[in-house]
């Protein structure tokens, strides 16, 4: 079967261009309602939906606020919690206390005898009396005090920082001499890292002096009761 086109060129160029002509003005009502659409849904957002969404949370905050004001003694609450929360780093800072009996064993000669011991975190001063065979025992409990150092590891970490002092400005205050012995007192400054819970503290004591440590002495009480005729 054969077809002619009858049609003339100029004809079928303007039956092209019409159909082009409308469909741009699809297009173009499509996009208009498009825009249309979106315009209206942003001033619903800002007009309804927020102003909506503003008022219901002013009236929740209403409603707690008046919620705690009615709760009983809520300055109290407050200020237990506060308190709790605070406990945590509180039981970090707080000294470990109980290092200091170890301590005391490891620098106090084997013929030296420990009767008071006063220790204020305060102040960092420590002041320590007893009993000793003589007045050249607390002489070289004195210098053993002077010249120990200690090393510490924070935490689980190995390394070690350089040697340094506990105890400064050693200074025996008073002492006395009698037939059964004698008697001291000693003050010093100590320093606080020694006690710190987050770091682990070794003392190193001079090798000269012989302390209880070192003659393995452990039954030996280091505590006794200074005679009253010397207190």
């Amino acid at each position: 079967m054969i077809q002619f086109n009858l049609l003339p060129d100029v004809k079928q160029e303007y039956m092209k261009a019409k159909r082009q002509k409308h469909s741009v003005i699809v297009i173009s009502l499509l996009a208009a309602a498009v825009s249309l659409f979106v315009f209206v849904m942003l001033i619903l957002t800002v007009n309804v939906f927020q102003k909506k969404h503003i008022k219901d949370l002013d009236t929740d905050i209403a409603s707690s606020t008046k919620q705690l004001k009615e709760t009983k003694d809520l300055d109290k609450i407050l200020t237990i919690q506060n308190q709790l929360k605070s406990l945590p780093a509180l039981h970090d800072a707080k000294p470990v206390t109980s290092r200091l009996f170890g301590y005391l064993t490891q620098i106090t000669p084997a013929q030296v005898s420990l009767g008071n011991i006063d220790l204020n975190y305060e102040t960092k001063i420590m002041s320590i009396s007893g009993t000793a065979d003589s007045l050249s025992t607390i002489n070289k409990f004195v210098d053993t005090i002077k010249f120990t150092t200690y090393t510490e590891s924070v935490g689980t970490d190995a390394a070690t920082a350089g040697a340094a002092k506990p105890f400064n400005s050693v200074v025996l205050t008073s002492f006395s001499r009698g037939d059964d012995g004698s008697t001291y007192q000693i003050s010093l400054l100590f320093e606080p890292a020694i006690f710190e819970s987050s770091k682990n503290i070794a003392l190193v004591v001079p090798k000269t002096v012989t302390t209880r440590s070192e003659t393995e002495k452990p039954n030996q009480d280091i505590f006794q009761a200074i005679p009253k005729e010397n207190q």
